[in-house]
């Protein structure tokens, strides 16, 4: 906790006390995580309450079991020294999912609605200087109408799962409150190869008259690109302070090439530094182009993306950076080359990371409908309306920094019903616009109607050959939607469940969806939409299995890896193999059905090797057919009892038993 103990960390740097001192001079950041008391807010006091250490996070549904207790309390004590009186200090919460109520020394600080953004509140004012301080944080993940999303089909949790800091500033500052970002933004307005021009725009919270800011902008390799000084006249608390900037052949930044500037801010009042922000950010120019490509600096990308949800089993959204290091080399691996963050941000490190490996990002706004026929996703109520909107502006203004960061997601799957909803789209489209003209917003649909035209992108979620007709019907789709609507920049998602666990095929009525229904259907999806030259990118649903407890078996199974990230299903190496272009792919589906019932069969593999791939049967050669890119399908083959199956390509080899008979043991 924020006690004597920690201030002495803060004069002697003892690696015992996790207080962390931030570039900047003239601010302290002390993160507390310890010695919070947690207890259910149906308890009747807080006298058994539990020691916990934060990031912390519990999960209100148990799959199909009901609820278990909810809302609940933290509460801390902390020591502030008598000599922090002179400044200013505040609270930062990284994440807190559900509604949270911050309450210090018994009065009200404030409250967020949220769950995937940060907030700060200011606590100058309400600590008690040189003793103790006693803080309370409420959460409560209850649906509530004036708080997105309304409607959901990832697992919404609750707990303060990101971490909390105490920020200790002097009096005249770069504001931290401004949405709870940097308070420093590099708006690009002109980007080429030969300059780049724009806006540092600067939020204060200072009292001083006539500060003075100033600028610098330092090119990869420490060079100072860009200076600049002014001394504010008269500041514009809505606008903030512009300091236009201009240089000479930026080195841009780009997936080939992620370059990143260092931009540094400072406030000087009566010739001192008051404050300083220190930042990384990447110049660069995202437009679309008229054969419906995504351009980077004017070059073509073709989006390889995957969804993301923000949990992973067992720790639920609690993520460290070691965990978001290994998602994003799974990521990479898989060859990917675009993550959409589903229904809000996920934590700033990895942004920072998408920034260094130049992976395109989407962050989508918790606007979303579930396939769920009893969910309402759109209130038409003032506080509805104004926090999806707020909840829109600290996504943008908290990531508009991260040059990987490629467009603003409006909303997904809404069903469109009536005006209200199509005006509630164009008024936070228009807020999108109007915060950050410099990148594309987009939404993902599954509907007909006006709503498909108000962002500059359009993401169409098919599900094909699912429930209702067949996979082959995607050319006929495809066809009417380039006769029609080719001038829409539109790209595809898709993705359905299937389990790893479960072989056996069955009846969807059944939900038990095995992994080669899961398998077919994408590559049925590869081989119509891969190739195709007409969408601006493919969007595979998901990445992981997440967790939902509106599905029976507690998680939604349509990733391509399991939600534990143990096992890559059979379509992980489909995609590998079709994206990943920098290591060869060799790899036999349907090894985990390896009891099979019927004599007669077919052996399929992906392959991306640059050698011909060689299939043997109990050492027999087989014949084979590529009948998609990278997708390959033996000759019919006569099967008893026990066989051996190997895939051979240079140093590539992959190989499998399967077993004729015995439906007992049949794996499900």
């Amino acid at each position: 906790m924020l006690c004597r103990k920690l201030i002495t960390f803060a004069a002697l740097v003892v690696a015992t006390i996790n207080a962390v001192v931030a570039a900047e001079p003239t601010r302290d950041r002390y993160n507390i995580e310890d010695n919070w008391r947690f207890y259910w807010a149906s308890a009747l006091d807080g006298a058994d309450a539990d020691y916990v250490t934060l990031p912390h996070c519990w999960s209100p549904m148990l799959g199909g079991m009901g609820l278990v207790e909810s809302s609940a309390n933290y509460i801390r004590e902390i020591d502030i020294p008598a000599e922090w009186e002179s400044r200013r200090l505040f609270l930062r919460f990284g994440g807190v999912a559900g509604s949270a109520e911050v309450v210090l020394n018994g009065r009200y600080v404030g409250e967020h609605l949220g769950n995937f953004t940060a907030f700060t509140f200011e606590i100058t004012d309400r600590l008690a200087y040189g003793s103790k301080n006693y803080l309370m944080v409420g959460v409560s993940p209850a649906s509530r109408s004036d708080m997105l999303p309304t409607s959901s089909d990832i697992e919404l949790y609750a707990g303060i799962y990101r971490d909390v800091e105490v920020i200790v500033a002097e009096r005249d500052m770069i504001s931290p409150l401004h949405y709870s970002s940097d308070g420093v933004f590099v708006e690009q307005h002109k980007i080429t190869a030969d300059s780049a021009e724009g806006v540092v725009r600067l939020y204060l919270s200072t009292a001083a008259e006539h500060p003075t800011v100033a600028v610098r902008i330092i090119d990869p390799s420490g060079y100072v690109a860009f200076e600049a000084e002014q001394r504010v006249q008269k500041y514009n608390t809505a606008r903030g302070v512009e300091l236009p900037f201009h240089f000479a052949f930026p080195e841009l930044w780009s997936p080939d090439n992620p370059q990143m500037y260092s931009v540094v801010a400072e406030l000087m009042v009566d010739g001192k530094i008051s404050d300083r922000v220190e930042l990384k950010t990447g110049f660069r120019k995202i437009t679309i182009g008229d054969d419906n490509r995504l351009n980077i600096n004017d070059k073509a990308i073709a989006v390889r993306g995957v969804n993301m949800a923000h949990d992973r089993f067992g720790r639920r959204l609690v993520a460290s950076h070691a965990d978001i290091d290994s998602d994003l080399a799974i990521i990479c691996d898989l060859g990917a080359n675009a993550i959409r963050s589903i229904a809000g941000p996920h934590d700033g490190y990895l942004y920072e990371r998408c920034n260094e490996e130049g992976v395109l990002v989407w962050v989508d706004t918790p606007f979303t409908q579930s396939p769920f026929l009893s969910d309402i996703a759109f209130i038409d109520s003032p506080r509805f309306r104004e926090n999806g909107l707020q909840q829109l502006r600290e996504i943008i203004l908290q990531n508009a920094n991260h040059p990987s960061v490629a467009m603003w997601g409006i909303f997904s799957l809404i069903w469109e019903r009536g005006d209200k909803v199509v005006e509630y789209v164009k008024s936070l489209n228009a807020t999108a616009k109007r915060l950050d003209p410099s990148r594309p917003t987009v939404a993902c649909s599954n509907q007909n109607g006006d709503i498909n035209f108000i962002t500059d992108l359009i993401v169409w979620q098919q599900n094909l050959g699912w429930q209702h007709g067949s996979v082959s019907d995607l050319a006929i789709w495809r066809q009417k939607l380039y006769d029609e609507w080719k001038h829409l920049k539109s790209a595809v998602a898709y993705g359905e469940s299937g389990s790893d666990e479960k072989q056996k095929p069955a009846r969807i009525a059944d939900r038990w969806l095995p992994e080669r229904w899961h398998t077919e259907f994408h590559e049925g999806y590869a081989k119509h939409i891969a190739p195709d030259s007409i969408f601006w990118g493919v969007w595979i649903n998901d990445m992981f299995d997440f967790g939902s407890a509106r599905h029976i078996s507690g998680s939604s199974q349509r990733g391509v890896m399991t939600f534990d990230r143990k096992d890559h299903k059979d379509a992980y190496y489909l995609y590998r193999a079709l994206w990943n272009k920098q290591e060869p792919t060799l790899h036999l589906s349907e090894k985990r059905r390896n009891i099979r019932q019927d004599s007669i069969q077919q052996v399929k593999f992906y392959a991306s090797t640059a050698e011909k791939p060689i299939l043997l049967i109990n050492k027999d050669t087989v014949a084979t057919t590529e009948v998609a890119p990278c997708q390959f399908i033996s000759d019919t083959v006569i099967m008893h009892g026990r066989n051996k199956v190997v895939v051979m390509a240079g140093e590539k080899r992959d190989e499998q038993t399967i077993t004729i008979g015995n439906a007992l043991k049949q794996r499900r």
